[in-house]
């Protein structure tokens, strides 16, 4: 690649020189190219790494799908897996598989795998269009363990799930996730959250945390992981770091005086954040706790008892964000509900009843954000971006719906609008990332692998909306992936060399 402007991930000034690919890796870095390569003339153009996506949910979509359509065609090369706590690396039962049912769009994807070495053998077999890296889930780590009850763990419990995370974390697995707000996890006390920690900890790997609140307890949610962090040394990173709700705006600069005490203090505590105003989750998310007790299975039926409706909408009263602020974007079933607003719908009562009828087979997007904490948030030296997306294939089963436009267009919509120093946003996107996973990526170096995009600054943009979500980024002229063409001339080659990245392979 010659003539284009190299930024190789580091946060560098970029410089007009040359990139020459040999054998999947990066052989040269500099001003000219030899004459028995195939030369391509990039000028105009942006060479830099291949994006490094940690925090994304393609856990089950890149069985569906492994060309990873909506992220390569964005410029990712690399995607994080089992986020939020909410991998599938265990054995599968109805329970578990409706748990984490954000991850599942796809119903005809066999769960075939006991544990992660199983899981990443069959995304290996898969043959995936990028490379792939995995968290251990906490919520399937927790249920097979301990079931969805309201209940704490026992001590030879605690003693089970260490010996499963160590096996995993051993095994490959580049950290542990917790998700609060994801049924059992609600449930978890600290004593068990410590005792993680101190596994991943000795491991040496990440422990990443959607905390227990983003609207009215925020703060308090942050200082848990931040304390933990703390009586445990484990490297800790806080998930799409948002205040929502508009009375909460401006908490994000609390939570992040947190964060910054704990990296003065020599605890290493880092976020990650999406450049957009409105979150994705299960509609589920918003249910109390006490409500999800038991697993969907005992839930769904026991939100059509007029007590519990009645308890569970006075909860509701004065909730930070209002049900004009919520679109439902997905049904597992056919539903006139979909890219409707829970307020269009009838308010209290039509939440309760789609969740009574889908559980959690329904997604919402919610707004309720403050355009000056998202910039308050990616401008803080800790701050990565991060998709929270999936790898979606706008022509196939997971492209149904209208899912959130992050999995089409979170890293072009970062560059174009809301980064001023080139250099540093993409460092933020590629090697900063990857380190704070333990990658052996996202960097332009002589060895590194040969992840690279090559993107027209002039063109580059975001097309996915809220309304049309399914389109792909524009200006992304060129995408490698392991040194093969994956993406040449916004057109995606077929080609699919991703690697399951485990253990010294990272």
């Amino acid at each position: 690649m010659t003539g284009g402007l190299v930024i190789d991930g580091t946060g560098a000034p970029g410089r007009y020189g040359t990139v020459l690919v040999r054998d999947g890796r990066i052989a040269a870095v500099g001003d000219d190219l030899p004459s028995d390569v195939r030369h391509v003339d990039v000028s105009g153009r942006v060479v830099c790494p291949g994006f490094v996506d940690i925090h994304t949910h393609s856990d089950l979509t890149l069985l569906s799908d492994p060309r990873a359509l909506s992220k390569v065609h964005q410029g990712v090369t690399t995607e994080v897996v089992g986020n939020c706590g909410l991998g599938v690396a265990a054995p599968e039962e109805p329970d578990l598989r409706t748990a984490v049912s954000y991850l599942d769009l796809d119903p005809s994807v066999a769960w075939t795998w006991s544990d992660l070495v199983g899981y990443l053998d069959a995304l290996a077999a898969a043959g995936p269009g990028v490379n792939v890296a995995a968290l251990v889930g906490h919520l399937a780590l927790h249920a097979q363990v301990c079931g969805f009850g309201d209940a704490p763990a026992t001590a030879a419990e605690l003693d089970t799930m260490r010996g499963l995370l160590r096996d995993a974390l051993a095994a490959g697995a580049v950290g542990l996730s917790t998700g609060l707000v994801y049924a059992p996890l609600p449930f978890v006390a600290d004593d068990e959250l410590v005792a993680l920690a101190e596994v991943t900890a000795a491991a040496g790997k990440i422990f990443t945390w959607h905390v227990r609140s983003y609207d009215d307890g925020l703060v308090d949610s942050v200082a848990q992981a931040v304390s933990v962090a703390r009586r445990t040394g484990c490297r800790t990173q806080i998930s799409h770091l948002a205040a929502v709700g508009r009375r909460n705006w401006g908490a994000v600069r609390h939570a992040l005086d947190l964060v910054d005490a704990a990296n003065a203090d020599g605890f290493p505590v880092s976020v990650d954040i999406y450049p957009y105003l409105h979150g994705n989750a299960p509609l589920a998310q918003l249910l109390p706790a006490w409500a999800q007790e038991g697993g969907a299975e005992a839930w769904t039926p026991r939100l059509r008892e007029r007590d519990v409706r009645a308890r569970i909408r006075a909860e509701w009263v004065g909730r930070p964000t209002s049900w004009d602020e919520i679109t439902v974007s997905w049904t597992a079933r056919p539903s006139p509900a979909l890219g409707r607003t829970i307020a269009d719908l009838g308010g209290d009562e039509a939440a309760l009843d789609l969740l009574a009828s889908l559980g959690t087979g329904v997604m919402m997007t919610a707004g309720g954000r403050s355009d000056d904490d998202l910039r308050t948030v990616l401008a803080h030296p800790s701050a990565v971006v991060a998709s929270d997306g999936q790898a979606l294939d706008p022509g196939g089963v997971t492209g149904a719906g209208v899912p959130h436009p992050r999995s089409y267009g979170c890293f072009p919509r970062y560059l174009t609008r809301y980064a001023s120093d080139l250099p540093d946003a993409i460092r933020r996107c590629t090697s900063a990332p990857a380190a704070r996973v333990g990658l052996d990526r996202g960097v332009l170096r002589v060895g590194a692998p040969a992840d690279v995009v090559v993107f027209d600054p002039a063109r580059l943009a975001d097309t996915a909306t809220f309304t049309a979500p399914h389109s792909f980024a524009a200006g992304i002229d060129l995408v490698l992936v392991n040194g093969a063409v994956t993406v040449e001339g916004g057109k995606h080659t077929g080609t699919r060399a991703g690697r399951v990245l485990r253990g010294a392979s990272c």
